[in-house]
């Protein structure tokens, strides 16, 4: 928790990415905060891969 990650997870279609600070983990569901303050909840059934990833550029 509270480090920055980046996830990839299946979708119709194909594939998504998230970045930004891992928030929880918890039954089952990731919660990722990214930049723009938006928060991205994902099933870890859907999780194809993830890792911890430095800090980003600061804007």
């Amino acid at each position: 928790m509270g480090q920055r990650v980046t996830t990839r997870r299946r979708a119709p279609g194909g594939y998504r990415d998230a970045v930004g600070v891992l928030e929880s983990w918890r039954d089952g569901v990731l919660t990722v905060r990214k930049r723009d303050g938006s928060l991205v909840e994902i099933d870890e059934e859907t999780l194809a891969a993830a890792k911890v990833v430095p800090p980003g550029q600061p804007r």
